[in-house]
């Protein structure tokens, strides 16, 4: 055998190479396979949007204690309103449209009702909805339920 033939035979590589393909592609394909019927692929959670809400008491001039609470979202990601609930104290979820006025327009009680909520979109609470001193929150609920997080917090004071 000459010299030269020796580093030239690599009739060995290809049939070497074919077969770690071929187990790299089973490898890949039983751990797609199986995260999916597994239901592990459905488990991927919802995160919460990041966004900024604030709260401010406005005067109705009635009473000492006649504060309306408005709500605004003042930036961030925008929100569903399906997704979108405000918490009191004494444990009502109650879905912002019911419990929001119109920030523009007070006789309509119908706010927050657009499909998403974005930046300058107010919602206002009349005070007889609230309780004296009160924690407010305005809380985020993903789509199936299974999460929620708390996006924002105000103490209601009288």
């Amino acid at each position: 055998m000459k010299l030269h033939e020796l580093f030239a035979d690599d009739d060995a590589v290809s049939p070497v190479i074919g077969v770690i393909l071929m187990v790299a592609i089973t490898v890949i394909l039983a751990a797609v396979i199986g995260t999916f019927v597994l239901g592990l692929g459905g488990q991927v959670q919802d995160t919460a949007p990041n966004t900024q809400f604030t709260f401010t008491q406005e005067d109705t001039g009635a009473a000492s204690n006649d504060d309306d609470l408005k709500m605004t979202h003042d930036g961030g990601e925008n929100v569903l309103t399906s997704n979108v609930k405000v918490v009191s104290d004494n444990g009502d979820y109650t879905t912002s449209p019911t419990i929001c006025q119109d920030a523009d327009n007070p006789s309509n009680s119908n706010d927050w009702t657009s499909t998403e909520l974005s930046a300058g979109d107010n919602c206002i609470v009349p005070d007889d909805r609230i309780d004296p001193d009160d924690t407010v929150r305005i809380v985020w609920e993903s789509d199936d339920g299974g999460t929620s997080t708390t996006l924002a917090t105000y103490e209601y004071s009288t």
